[in-house]
């Protein structure tokens, strides 16, 4: 074999080696930060396998079961008639809208405590975007609705 093939056959060799592993490197950060949004009745039903996985789940946050300790906030999410505790350790503090009866989006694993650990909140609060003078569970009209007839017309 000639000093030009074995050049050639290191430099594939090389070439093909960082390929795989840069493959290998961008499959494995896609695993780890997937989450799969799971509904608690899918997540009771999830068995074993809800405990290895990133998970997302939603619900209305329980009015007085906010306890505040530190940075650590522990609640219980509703939805429907299920509840879960759920116990949020993230970097950030939770957001202003998130209090008694608010919608919350929390993601992380689900313990083998019954608890789900959350990395991350998300808070919405339905009666903030609701418009002025509409109950709170009166959803807002959308802007062709809540323009009256008529406008862009001059009178004379």
């Amino acid at each position: 074999m000639s000093s030009q093939t074995r050049k050639y056959l290191k430099f594939g060799g090389a070439t093909a080696l960082i390929l795989v592993s840069m493959g290998f490197l961008a499959y494995t950060g896609v695993q780890d930060s997937k989450s799969y949004y799971v509904t608690l009745k899918e997540l009771r039903e999830m068995g074993d396998g809800a405990y290895s996985k990133r998970l997302r789940v939603a619900g209305n946050v329980e009015p007085g079961s906010i306890k505040r300790v530190g940075t650590k906030v522990d609640f219980i999410l509703v939805e429907q008639d299920l509840k879960i505790p759920v116990s949020y350790t993230g970097t950030e503090a939770p957001p202003d809208t998130f209090k008694d009866n608010s919608q919350a989006l929390a993601e992380g694993s689900y313990g083998r405590d019954g608890v789900f650990h959350a990395k991350a909140l998300q808070a919405k609060c339905a009666s903030k975007y609701a418009p002025e003078g509409a109950p709170a569970g009166e959803p807002a009209k959308s802007m062709t609705q809540a323009q009256p007839t008529g406008v862009g017309t001059t009178a004379n």
